[in-house]
């Protein structure tokens, strides 16, 4: 018996049990479905079905029937009798303040430009921020970057840009810097503060900033500056200490999607190991100012976490926790941080300098960290209602 493929296309009002009669009828009349999708938005129905019927039959007649008793439209196209759809190579992530059609449009036409179709748009979040998720098959990938970066710039909205694959979905290893990144302080001005000696440390990090020192050397300086101050600081500075918004509903998260989680830190562990303890991270490390008698004598102990120190750390930890370096995500803000975010799978730029921001393969300029989720493919919605049916869990800071 000769058969036809035809689209057939359901729209209206969504309700319950509006597929399963539709299924029903096409059973009965010897219908076979070879591809189906649907979305529902604000509960309004957008159910596409590609299906071989054969010819002559009455299915057709009994499908329009059916969308009248329902309230609902079906209309119907002939289709090629065999497709092979072509997979989404890369996700683009796009998310600011606002993403109105003049935001949305851009992204479009910069994906566009680089011959990319966009197959499925997803929301992921209207707060703190707007978050959409666009899967993108063909084009040149080089151009979509490039033309989305140029398209960021100018709507003053942040977009990432990753290849579609089951490492998205796998879980992964999440390394964050800690000062000006996992918290709004940075933890060396907070005991500068303490010792009566800002303007020192200042001088000194602005001397550092101008390449006149390297991170060790001012590292060391500013720590000697230090010398003399009573170890009872430290509990004073962790009272000081403010995480970033949406810095425990991340890690909370991450957690909860079975992720790894550490900070490398070119701070101190008498800081970093309070964030471990407060925020269950799995890994922390830092370096560590010196206590004798109960002072600070103005030296570290140990070897220093530098720029490079921070990739190697990335490297061991990946390694210790058997994730490879494609599926780790790295976070920072400084210049510090560059070797760190060059070594991951994806390296994120938060709220980060200009020279950071142009070497990270992606920058988000928003100043909540969860929206780093977004990057990861979580919906807010999965967040909060996750939050909301732990038992003694709270909700989302951000």
């Amino acid at each position: 018996m000769q058969t036809e493929t035809l689209l057939v296309r359901i729209t209206g009002p969504d309700r319950p049990g509006l597929l399963a009669g539709a299924l029903a009828l096409m059973a009965r009349g010897g219908s076979e479905v070879q591809d189906i999708e649907q979305i529902t938005i604000r509960g309004y129905l957008d159910l596409n079905l590609v299906v071989t019927a054969p010819g002559g039959n009455d299915l057709l007649k009994e499908l329009l029937f059916y969308g009248w008793e329902q309230g609902v439209t079906i209309t119907f196209d002939v289709v090629e009798g065999s497709h092979t759809p072509q997979r989404p190579g890369l996700v683009v992530t796009a998310l600011g303040r606002r993403m109105g059609p003049e935001e949305l449009g851009a992204v479009a036409g910069a994906i566009a430009a680089g011959d990319g179709n966009i197959e499925r748009i997803i929301r992921l979040a209207r707060y703190p921020v707007f978050s959409y998720e666009l899967q993108v098959t063909g084009g040149d990938e080089a151009v979509i970057r490039h033309e989305l970066l140029g398209a960021s710039q100018r709507h003053a909205i942040d977009v990432a840009v990753q290849r579609e694959g089951l490492h998205r979905r796998a879980t992964r290893l999440v390394v964050m810097d800690v000062d000006s990144t996992l918290i709004q302080d940075e933890v060396i001005d907070l005991l500068a503060a303490e010792a009566g000696c800002e303007a020192e440390v200042a001088a000194v990090t602005e001397a550092a900033m101008r390449g006149e020192l390297d991170f060790e050397a001012s590292l060391r300086q500013r720590v000697a500056l230090l010398e003399g101050l009573d170890e009872g600081c430290f509990d004073r500075v962790k009272a000081a200490v403010r995480l970033t918004p949406g810095a425990q509903t991340f890690v909370r998260t991450l957690h909860r999607l079975g992720y790894r989680t550490a900070v490398v830190s070119g701070g101190f562990t008498q800081v970093t190991d309070h964030l471990q303890a407060l925020l269950g991270l799995d890994h922390a490390y830092a370096n560590t100012l010196e206590v004798v008698d109960g002072r600070l004598t103005g030296r570290l102990v140990g070897r220093i976490v530098d720029r490079a120190g921070k990739a190697e750390i990335l490297r061991a930890v990946a390694a210790s926790e058997g994730v490879p370096l494609d599926q780790v995500v790295a976070v920072g803000d400084g210049a510090n941080d560059l070797d760190m975010l060059a070594a991951a799978g994806l390296g994120v730029a938060f709220n980060a300098k200009p020279a950071v921001r142009e070497a990270a393969s992606t920058s988000l300029n928003v100043p909540y960290l969860d929206a780093i989720l977004f990057l990861l493919g979580v919906r807010r919605e999965d967040v909060e209602d996750a939050d909301h049916t732990v038992v003694g869990g709270t909700a989302s800071e951000t």
